[in-house]
């Protein structure tokens, strides 16, 4: 089966499609890690992205369900440069992507697709399923909006509230497109869980009398999120705030802060980050927007810095009693050198 993907750039690839046979558009962004792919696959933070993995194989475990992040794939199709026919385990990708009308391509050069990225920023493309048309592909691509101009938060956030029941502190979740091992990193240590939708109010969260507010990851721009900017800034300095990647992001913006598009973003498993005290992380990352550091106001301070760039890893207002970070410390997949460094410091602060 023929497959093409366009850019918006009017260059487009020619390749060997698997999955279903259709068409989806939206921007290319690509992972460097070498294993998690499932994970990454489901991860709800990729919705309306299309996923580019620069490791050279994909799929030789096979696809474990147990280890997904959402219960479906999230992201909108799938580039690689080889595809495992024979993994150790069933079924194989090719097989899932059949069966569950999933949009895949291998037999691609992701690695000049990957340079290219890095040197002209992410674009738009489009992947097209069952033929090589490229000139269409490339008008797909380039009528598909940015991805600051879509909002996918409400696509993948919970739609009524919910009670996981724990033994501990109370904590009320805002999920703008929460991974599952966030949900298991606050229960194992007996988070009793209020999970709200991406809209709920500042009155709605505080009925539940919580401990504190956690606020999750989530796709696109954080300035799209206007619900849960208002919700948070609401709620700043009633009780404590902590977040993740977009959670970091809108919590910056509810402050007064700002954030911008990254060139290409951070998404892998290899991500160096220094902490305030001059310890360095492996860890990771899932995003293509950034906190920017000197629009914080006073009393906030950059707790954790990328080492690769300099970009804002995280921050905290003592003040306020908000702690945020932008990688990701519950590391499904990936190291999971900062699991317990977070989450552990997130339970000693609630009172």
């Amino acid at each position: 089966m023929k497959a093409v993907l366009g850019l918006e750039d009017g260059q487009f690839v020619v390749g060997e499609g698997f999955g279903a046979e259709g068409e989806c558009a939206g921007e290319l962004v690509f992972n460097t890690q070498m294993t998690g792919y499932m994970e990454s696959l489901t991860d709800p933070s990729y919705f309306g992205q299309i996923l580019m993995f620069t490791f050279p194989l994909i799929g030789n475990y096979g696809v474990d369900r147990q280890n997904f992040q959402n219960e479906k794939v999230c992201a909108l199709g799938c580039i690689t440069k080889e595809i495992c026919e024979k993994p150790s385990t069933q079924p194989s990708i090719r097989s899932f992507f059949e069966e569950n009308n999933l949009l895949g391509m291998t037999g691609v050069d992701t690695r000049a697709l990957t340079i290219k990225t890095r040197v002209h920023g992410t674009m738009r493309a489009a992947l097209v399923v069952g033929c090589d048309d490229g000139d269409y592909a490339v008008q797909l691509a380039r009528r598909t909006p940015t991805i600051c101009d879509i909002i996918p938060i409400p696509e993948v956030s919970c739609k009524q509230p919910y009670h996981i029941k724990g033994s501990g502190k109370r904590i009320a979740v805002m999920d703008l497109g929460i991974k599952k091992n966030m949900i298991t990193s606050l229960s194992k240590r007996g988070g009793d869980l209020h999970v709200f939708p991406y809209n709920a109010t500042a009155d709605q969260v505080m009925a539940c009398k919580p401990d504190a507010l956690f606020v999750s990851n989530g796709p696109g721009d954080p300035k799209q999120a206007t619900d849960a900017i208002k919700c948070i800034r609401e709620l700043l300095g009633q009780l404590p705030i902590f977040g993740i990647c977009m959670g970091n992001q809108v919590s910056a913006l509810a402050l007064g802060g700002d954030t911008y598009k990254l060139k290409f973003g951070h998404r892998g498993a290899n991500q160096p980050v220094r902490f305030k005290d001059g310890r360095i992380f492996i860890t990771t990352q899932n995003h293509g927007f950034a906190v920017d550091a000197e629009s914080l106001p006073e009393g906030s301070k950059v707790t954790y810095t990328n080492v690769n760039d300099g970009t804002v890893e995280g921050f905290e207002n003592e003040d306020l009693c908000l702690t945020t970070v932008q990688f990701h410390p519950e590391a499904h997949g990936g190291p999971r050198d900062t699991e317990a460094h977070f989450f552990d410091s997130l339970f000693r602060r609630i009172a």
